[in-house]
């Protein structure tokens, strides 16, 4: 597969890059930065050399002819972020590019990201617009856009041993949960609720475990960045709402690959998370590429009036439904309408699978596939 244009932009100065294996960082790395100093954690003799004595870095930096180094998987070996801040510190005028999948061991061991003298930046799923032509909504709601499954010659087969990679590589050596099998459980468990309300004593009654357990293996998943979670838009709220999440896998091809199905189960129903999961991974890469300060989240009151989502910022007011159906019905337009009653200044739209962009009720509908190929960072919605 050739390499495409990504959304993402070239940072100034020293920044992390952090998002899930296979999102394609490295290449990206290698796109941009071909003259680099590349210290790669993952090969065994680099981490081996720099686990023993972090402050070969000064050496390399010496050495070094170019002015950008690029440590790979830097969680490995959080030591290494003491001696980045003191050549930072001493003005040494190099960029240094931080990757990696998981901040859990920076976390862990007190690390605190440079104390701002690095930015964080995360690299996405690929959105509709950077695959362009190649994009396929039928196929990514089948196999999700994980650069590394979008990439392979067998995408079912690549997704089906993704999570396996991780199990093996990210959770098991690193010993982050002492019960594998358990955490294997709850990663089945926990697919019933994306695109949902979040309920942890029900996942823990459904993997028999404690419910402590149960928000320890979800911190693990949004350490490593394979999940997240969307919380409720409450400003100026005129009517009672929960208070609880709605939880995603970061891809909907992760999704459908852990999701388990058996005669009780409707494809109309996973068909419709993974959907809905297609569009908030789309929301969440278009607000981390955009310059303009943004936050997602959804609405629903506690008679059951819900809206999948809300972007909300300083120039951008969208509620966002969507619906896994050819065609639409007055009762779709329920929540979009009760949530303009609440606030007249926001701009309703449905997302559906039909082929016509119509307007009903002020409510804008559009078919999703023309949605998410429109969407492109720093510039308006579509209808927008």
């Amino acid at each position: 597969m050739e390499l495409l244009s990504r959304f993402f932009r070239k940072p100034r100065q020293s920044f992390f890059l952090f998002g899930p294996r296979g999102t394609g960082k490295s290449t990206w790395l290698k796109q941009h930065f071909s003259d680099a100093v590349v210290i790669d954690l993952l090969a065994p003799e680099v981490f081996r050399r720099f686990a023993a004595h972090p402050e070969r870095l000064r050496d390399i930096v010496t050495g070094a002819e170019g002015k950008i180094i690029i440590i790979d998987e830097v969680q490995k070996i959080p030591e290494l972020l003491d001696v980045v801040h003191e050549l930072i510190e001493k003005g040494s005028g190099f960029q240094f590019i931080l990757t990696g999948s998981s901040a859990r061991k920076l976390k862990r061991t007190g690390v605190d990201l440079l104390a701002g003298r690095a930015i964080v930046k995360t690299m996405h799923p690929f959105m509709a617009t950077e695959l362009d032509s190649s994009f396929s909504l039928t196929e990514s709601l089948q196999f999700g856009l994980v650069p590394l499954v979008v990439a392979s010659l067998d995408p079912a087969e690549t997704l089906a041993s993704y999570v396996a990679l991780y199990l093996r590589e990210e959770v098991q050596m690193e010993g982050i949960v002492r019960n594998i099998g358990a955490f294997s459980r709850f990663l089945e468990a926990v697919s019933f609720s994306h695109g949902s309300i979040l309920n942890v004593s029900e996942v823990a009654r459904e993997c028999q475990v404690k419910r402590k357990t149960v928000d320890n293996y979800l911190a693990v998943l949004d350490d490593l960045l394979l999940s997240f979670r969307v919380p409720v838009f409450a400003r100026r709220a005129k009517r009672h709402l929960i208070s609880h999440p709605k939880f995603y896998y970061f891809d909907c091809g992760i999704f459908r690959s852990l999701r388990p199905t058996g005669p009780l189960d409707s494809s109309s129903e996973i068909d419709g998370g993974a959907l809905e999961g297609l569009v908030a991974q789309h929301l969440r890469a278009w607000i981390a590429y955009s310059s303009n300060v943004c936050t997602l989240s959804y609405w629903r009151t506690k008679s059951g009036v819900e809206v999948d989502f809300v972007l909300y910022g300083e120039n951008t007011f969208w509620a966002i439904e969507v619906k896994n159906s050819a065609r639409i019905n007055s009762k779709m337009l329920k929540g979009l309408t009760a949530f303009r009653e609440d606030y007249p200044e926001a701009r309703a739209l449905l997302l559906y699978r039909g082929e016509e962009r119509l307007m009903i009720n002020d409510v804008l509908c559009l078919p999703c596939e023309s949605f998410l190929r429109g969407l492109i960072p720093n510039e308006h919605l579509v209808g927008g």
